[in-house]
């Protein structure tokens, strides 16, 4: 796939639209979820409502952390490499001489595995953007924008309401369009202009922390719903977001008890997931832009512990490292820094400077997250935390570790 196109990445619809009607097509009601930070969440929340509602579920999410597998996933389970590469297959067939990105393929590959599984509901995570993203070459029943900041500004535009603006392009007309808490106006906007049904958070949905619970109020009234196991506050609008998707979608029905059930069954790796295991506590996080450290920084205050934080992280060279540093620092008592062996990884000798112009000295620069991972983990003491952060790649690299040792175990399964 890396081989079939000059760029990993270019936004546009018509080349991947015409490979798509030489296919099977979707014909399933389709949940489409964008955002920048939250959207993985939503969708793994909506996934397990329905799966326990008893639905055929199709779920396709980016980036994977160890396995590509992990990014297709049918009823719950990644699908496996012989129907990833009788799809690859199949996909080359119909493309003939069209040139698609690494993601185009794969999301073609996602759609066709779903329509030959004859799903009942395809839920769907926006790659980057929203409307030249390849997923939205698919009319979505419910679309949802989570929230909007400020990344990939090289791609997406100068400033949060040009971003929120591509992001809301997966709205269509007579649809309902779910719009979280926290998005530019630019969304409500967009969704004015396209004609769809806007169902804002906050207005025509909202939730609180009910102490024992989430309180969740829609359309159709007020329910008290179990804590997500995601933890963070911030999971809380996440997983109102998902419950306003499912309201908005009659076609599935769903009982109080289907949102109840699926919303305990939910997993998802790197979302602030403890590492079971004795000794100091291991904390994993993807956050890699501003706002998801915000929330990384947040979520470390709610769940303190009575000893040091220690820090492993790893970034790429494209994100505002800086300002990721410039949130945690004053969250994190020890920094060890990993090189990622991408093309877009940056070195640790590259996180040093960035932690320098914040005012913070490193513990320790490492050549791969794995070898800072252990040198956290000889230093830390029994009531301290170590938290892995900055990218789904160093995330990646500790759940991969983890698996080797115990012979390939599935830590970086994401459902």
């Amino acid at each position: 796939m890396d081989g079939l196109h000059t760029r990993r990445i270019e936004l546009g619809l018509d080349r991947v639209r015409g490979v798509y009607e030489r296919m099977p097509q979707l014909s399933c009601p389709v949940i489409t979820i964008g955002g920048t930070n939250g959207k993985g969440s939503t969708a793994a929340m909506l996934e397990s409502i329905y799966r326990v509602a008893g639905y055929r579920t199709g779920a396709y999410f980016s980036p994977h952390l160890v396995r590509y597998n992990e990014r297709v996933q049918l009823n719950g389970e990644e699908a496996t490499d012989d129907a990833l590469c009788a799809a690859f297959a199949e996909v080359e067939g119909a493309r003939g001489d069209v040139p698609l990105t690494y993601f185009e393929f794969g999301t073609l590959v996602a759609f066709l595995l779903f329509s030959r599984a004859h799903v009942d509901v395809a839920i769907l995570e926006v790659g980057l953007g929203g409307r030249l993203d390849v997923v939205n070459i698919v009319d979505a029943d419910v679309s949802v924008v989570v929230s909007v900041g400020t990344d990939h500004k090289d791609l997406l535009g100068p400033d949060r309401e040009t971003i929120g603006r591509e992001k809301a392009g997966i709205f269509r007309t007579g649809r309902p369009a779910i719009i979280g808490f926290d998005v530019s106006e630019s969304v409500v906007q967009e969704a004015r202009r396209l004609g769809a049904q806007a169902r804002l958070g906050g207005r025509d949905f909202r939730y609180e922390d009910a102490g024992s619970g989430l309180r969740f109020t829609g359309v159709r009234g007020t329910l008290d719903l179990p804590y997500p196991p995601l933890r963070g506050a911030y999971q809380l609008a996440n997983a109102s977001c998902a419950l306003a998707a499912a309201e908005a979608l009659p076609a599935l029905a769903l009982t109080a008890r289907d949102l109840r059930e699926g919303l305990q069954a939910v997993r998802l790796a790197g979302r602030f997931q403890t590492l079971p295991g004795t000794g100091a506590r291991v904390v994993l996080d993807v956050a890699h832009n501003r706002e998801a450290a915000q929330a990384l920084a947040r979520t470390l205050g709610e769940q303190g512990v009575s000893g040091r934080t220690l820090g492993v992280v790893g970034m790429l060279r494209d994100k505002p490292v800086a300002e990721v540093f410039e949130v945690l620092r004053g969250s994190i008592d020890a920094w060890f820094l990993a090189s990622l062996d991408d093309p877009r990884g940056a070195d640790a000798a590259f996180l040093d400077d960035a932690l320098h112009s914040v005012g913070v000295v490193a513990e320790g620069l490492y050549d791969d997250p794995v070898s800072a991972y252990e040198a956290a983990l000889e230093r830390a003491g029994p009531d301290d935390r170590v938290v892995v952060f900055g990218s789904f790649k160093t995330v990646g690299a500790i759940l991969a570790s983890r698996d080797d040792r115990r012979g390939g175990g599935g830590g970086g399964r994401v459902v």
